[in-house]
């Protein structure tokens, strides 16, 4: 059973700078709830018991965010208004299944996940990048499912224009599965049009092994001298352990930039 989580969360955030350079952008309001909350709440529906937040001493507001009872008290006490103890109540919630690591040098994904190989404990793991918003379906709780028939590891996927792949980690694909779910033969990152083998980007969820870890230990930093996630799925997949393309359900969402910030907000006021 698939019951931890771990989310990335040191990344510096230059997309959606200004903002950023004094706020952490996950707390950011997305139609008026902070953007961390969609995905906390997207573990809480697919079953997971345990969320570990990878952070930096520069993002320690994330942590008070989840730990300022003091304040909620002294204005609960005063006002005892219904939506702000709600409010409390939710956090109380999410503080209850959330462990915080430190990352404090910007050394790639590959990293952060490597700084919780103590607290992990079942033999695969649900990993979900921020700045990737999937509504209307829950897709980490379908990913489950698919590792559940399967017994593999599971990426998310999806189709994007193909003058786009440059920007993505794109899938080069074996058989497909069933429907919607197909063996992944490759992730080739960033290639240009030419060279890519599919249209099917890389999105940022991920069921990934506890054997990942022994990977990241021995892996060196790659493309900006940091230690790349993908590098280690690649060196998995090279040794026949199976790896699954979810073609998902579901709307996708890039806040991680200004314009998909808005266009997020948007969308999420109109769903």
């Amino acid at each position: 059973m698939i019951k931890q989580a771990i989310i990335p969360l040191a990344g510096l955030g230059t997309r959606l700078l200004p903002l950023t350079s004094v706020f952490a952008k996950e707390l950011l309001p997305i139609n008026g709830k902070p953007g961390i909350e969609y995905i906390l709440d997207e573990c809480i529906e697919a079953g997971i018991k345990e969320v570990i937040f990878i952070i930096s001493e520069k993002k320690k507001m994330i942590k008070d965010y989840f730990y300022n009872d003091s304040f909620y008290k002294k204005i609960i006490k005063k006002k005892k208004d219904p939506r702000i103890i709600k409010e409390y109540k939710k956090i109380l919630r999410y503080k209850k299944m959330i462990k915080f690591v430190y990352q404090n040098k910007p050394l790639g994904t590959g990293d952060a996940v490597l700084k919780t190989k103590k607290y992990i404990k079942n033999n695969f793991f649900l990993m979900l990048l921020p700045d990737d918003l999937i509504i209307n379906k829950n897709c980490s709780k379908s990913m489950i499912k698919i590792h559940k028939k399967y017994n593999s590891s599971v990426m998310a996927s999806m189709n994007v224009n193909k003058k786009t792949v440059s920007r993505w980690g794109i899938y080069n694909l074996d058989k497909k599965v069933d429907k919607r779910n197909y063996l992944i033969k490759d992730v080739v990152e960033k290639p240009s049009v030419k060279s890519a083998p599919s249209n099917k980007a890389v999105i940022g969820r991920y069921i990934l092994p506890k054997t990942i870890f022994s990977k990241l230990l021995k892996q060196k930093p790659g493309k900006g001298g940091e230690i790349h996630i993908t590098d280690a799925i690649q060196l998995l997949i090279n040794e026949k352990n199976k790896f699954i393309a979810h073609n998902f359900l579901g709307k996708y969402l890039d806040c991680g930039s200004m314009s998909g910030y808005i266009k997020s907000t948007l969308e999420i006021a109109k769903s």
